[in-house]
């Protein structure tokens, strides 16, 4: 297939007759340059970032508790000694204390001379029954102490241990939930399995009940509507009779008031008869557009049945944002833990005779002796991890590199896949005679074509998706922080900006999506491409408005259908209410037996998803080359339609026989 693009189409006129275009151009190159040029500098940098995270970060930090000589607890030395035990637990459960752990983690000092800290009384004279949670040893809630002078009551000792604990009790919930997992995991893939047959098959037969499913979708909507306006009617009708008035309610906050009121039904009436009017209005006039509407959905069907591998391209998808994902993960988790521990003088008690003198908060050795014997209580513990040096002090600007590089390589992977699936599709609109005119492999070919050619063309309209994402954190962040301060003024503008904000995100995800289809099929570079998509839509508006309408309906339609199926089947099975399979489910076995329900119908869901999204991909694409074609093309011999004989009809055009047919039609 090859061919140039017209002079005309880049003035946002329709589209002329070209004799050699035959599809996705082959001849083409390399688009953006100084775009991909800047996506590998910044890719390049950003293996950077992780090596130096790597080299300086140290995720133990995290993963294992420190005790008071700043050891790690189950490693090295202390391989079998994987638990750290608090001395003073009461210094860790008072609710003074409560702050520190949820802001700082758990940082109780554990001396470790204990024949010192008797003597200092740093230690207490009893011990509790206690249980390991996060590699901590700490007291069970229903412990009760002795009474002993200077030790707390035993009912701020029992709330303190219930608050640690509860903070806690997440690993428990965790082992709980793995176990779930671990009984239920094969019948979790069967429900699995089935969402994948689910969707395939609705995907699939759509070229047979998309007409009928697509006419009782719009009746159900138009029922919907009707039984609303008879609803509003008999609750207006009601209370008309018993002379409920807005004028007798009156102005108030409540606003469940309201829906005693006469006023309020009879306003819901008006507005849902209007829409009703509306909507059976646009079904009588652009009847002819749904029609082909549905026509192309039945086009979309065939050829992703004809190129079945398109199906499973969300799995390149997945793994490739999978990658971008943990790479991310695991470097923001390095630069967090790439400073050294610092520790300073702290006490719990600095009203004790002999701790008047002692500054708080200055750095000590944990290794060393107090500074201050006579002080009872002084610990040397943990602080925080130091800034000093290069990576600490960059450490901000290197995780907001993280965080820029994260939403730039996920947009450019799913610009990726975009542009890989509209090439695809387009090479099957644009084959004459199918499917003998369709390429062998035309998912591999357009994913070897848009990577070589069309790196930067994906990574400028992802660069620009991006910088609009970063804005709305910002936005996010600044809302959270002023929140509690601002005043309704504030918050309206607030709100006005999101809004905005918003509504450029949705703009941009949908100009992008047409522009890669153009990227795919004619080879020019981001800007030439968007601008030709934006004007061909703007030239069939109406067109463009059904079409979207009418797929958003059924997409809708078939995800609640597999969503919905899986997991009402999950219900009844792992509920043991279906008999002879789910018996092995029922309570006890599992702990809780809702989980593997979630987990099938968010799999559902996340498969259904990837399914109905190359389809909807399928579906744009094959739209935006149906209007090329009318544009193009005129029926001649010359100048044959390449769209179906189905939207040929609809349209009331045809494609003049070569003489060939001619002569075997008269046979």
């Amino acid at each position: 297939m090859g061919g140039k693009q017209d002079g005309d189409e880049a003035s946002g006129k329709p589209a002329k007759y070209d004799p050699t275009f035959r599809g996705p151009i082959r001849n083409r190159s390399c688009t953006d340059i100084i775009c991909c040029v800047l996506f590998l500098v910044f890719i390049l940098g950003y293996i950077v970032v992780g090596i130096v995270a790597w080299v300086y970060g140290d995720p133990r930090q995290v993963l294992y508790p420190r005790n008071s000589t700043g050891a790690y607890c189950g490693v090295g030395a202390n391989e079998d000694k994987p638990y750290l035990l608090y001395f003073n637990i009461f210094s860790c459960i008072l609710a003074t204390n409560v702050i520190v752990v949820a802001e700082n983690g758990l940082q109780c000092p554990t001396s470790q001379p204990v024949t010192q800290s008797l003597q200092q009384e740093l230690c207490p004279g009893f011990l509790l029954p206690s249980t390991p949670a996060l590699g901590r040893c700490l007291p069970l809630a229903n412990s009760t102490p002795p009474e002993l002078p200077g030790i707390p009551s035993n009912t701020s000792i029992s709330h303190g241990i219930s608050g640690v604990l509860d903070s806690l009790s997440a690993r428990d919930i965790t082992v709980k939930i793995f176990e779930d997992v671990a009984q239920s995991w094969h019948w979790i893939l069967v429900a699995l399995g089935v969402a994948l047959v689910l969707s395939l098959l609705f995907i699939l037969l759509l070229r047979l009940v998309a007409g009928p499913l697509v006419l009782v979708l719009i009746l159900g909507v138009l029922g919907v509507l009707a039984y609303g306006i008879y609803h509003c009617w008999e609750e207006y009708r009601v209370l008309r009779d018993k002379g409920a008035s807005i004028n007798q309610l009156g102005i108030t906050t409540n606003l469940g008031a309201y829906r005693n009121v006469q006023e309020t039904w009879l306003a819901a009436l008006i507005v849902l008869a209007v829409l009703e009017g509306i909507l059976l209005l646009l079904l009588i006039f652009l009847r002819q557009r749904i029609c082909i509407a549905i026509a192309l959905l039945k086009e979309a069907s065939k050829a992703v049945g004809q190129m079945m591998s398109t199906l499973f391209y969300p799995l390149v998808t997945f793994v490739l944002l999978l990658i971008c994902i943990v790479y991310w993960a695991m470097t923001a988790l390095y630069l967090a833990t790439s400073g050294q521990p610092q520790y300073v003088l702290w006490v719990a008690n600095a009203s004790l005779p002999g701790c008047e003198k002692v500054q708080m908060n200055t750095s000590c050795d944990p290794m060393a002796q107090p500074v201050n014997s006579s002080c009872p209580g002084l610990r040397c513990v943990f602080q925080s991890y130091s800034s000093t040096g290069l990576v600490q002090r960059s450490l901000f600007n290197l995780q907001i590199y993280g965080v820029l590089g994260l939403f730039w390589t996920i947009n450019w992977v799913l610009a990726l896949g975009q542009c890989v699936l509209a090439g695809a599709f387009a090479s099957f609109y644009w084959a004459f005679h199918k499917p003998r005119d369709i390429p062998t492999f035309p998912l591999s070919s357009a994913f070897i074509r848009t990577l070589r050619y069309h790196t930067g063309s994906l990574a400028f309209g992802a660069l620009i998706l991006t910088l609009v994402q970063i804005a709305q954190v910002i936005l996010e962040y600044i809302d959270s922080k002023l929140r509690g301060a601002q005043n309704p003024v504030a918050r309206c503008i607030m709100c006005c900006f999101k809004c905005c904000l918003w509504c450029l995100e949705k703009f941009i995800k949908f100009l992008n999506r047409n522009a890669y289809i153009m990227i795919a099929i004619y080879g020019k570079n981001f800007c030439v491409s968007a601008k030709n998509a934006f004007m061909l839509l703007m030239r069939n508006i109406v067109r463009v408005v059904v079409l979207d309408k009418v797929t958003d309906l059924l997409l809708l339609f078939g995800k609640l259908l597999v969503v919905g199926g899986v997991g009402v089947l999950s219900f009844f099975f792992f509920t043991g209410r279906i008999q002879g399979l789910g018996r092995d489910f029922e309570n006890p076995s599992l702990n809780y037996y809702w989980l593997p329900i979630m987990i099938s119908i968010l799999g559902a869901y996340v498969i259904a998803s990837g399914f109905f999204s190359v389809f909807g991909m399928c579906v744009d694409t094959l739209f935006l080359c149906f209007l090329e074609d009318l544009e193009r093309n005129d029926g001649s011999l010359d100048r044959p339609y390449y769209m179906p004989k189905s939207l040929l009809k609809i349209l009331g055009r045809k494609n003049e026989a070569f003489p060939g047919d001619k002569k075997k039609k008269k046979k």
